[in-house]
């Protein structure tokens, strides 16, 4: 048996494989976009398929119970799965801007310093609109001003 094992390509969290820059490949050219768009509309698509879920549930749970305890714990068992879904509303608003700075050729730049974000990054976090280090810098006032 070989020592060296074979490496499985890596999927990421969208099911898609990475992007793998070819050599000499210009930073965010037509294949590169392409591969970001598909990533963001599976993202987006999924997320569309949850709220659909989430609204059948929610009509096929909905049930006036009698005892006040059960009651209380369908209501909160809905804030719940309606807070969840408000925070994939505003993904799905950030998925949409991301799509547009795509479409405009302005994806993968940091909109603090102008830098390019980078490949793995962005396979990260699709969304992604600073590079590590000015997000990290964001992070940090932030931290500071909410003290």
């Amino acid at each position: 048996m070989s020592t060296q094992a074979k490496q499985q390509p890596v999927q990421s969290i969208s099911g898609f494989e990475p992007y793998v820059e070819k050599p000499g490949e210009e930073y965010m050219g037509k294949p590169m976009r392409a591969h970001f768009t598909k990533v963001l509309n599976k993202w987006k698509q999924d997320l569309m398929q949850e709220v659909d879920r989430t609204v059948d549930h929610m009509k096929d749970e909905a049930a006036n119970f009698p005892d006040p305890a059960d009651r209380a714990s369908q209501e909160e068992e809905f804030a719940l799965e309606l807070r969840a879904r408000d925070r994939e509303r505003k993904l799905i608003k950030k998925i949409d801007k991301t799509l547009q700075l795509i479409e405009d050729e302005e994806y993968g730049w940091c909109e603090s310093c102008g830098v390019e974000i980078g490949v793995k990054r962005l396979e990260a976090r699709p969304t992604a609109d600073m590079c590590v280090d000015c997000k990290t810098l964001a992070e940090i006032k932030e931290k500071q001003v909410g003290k």
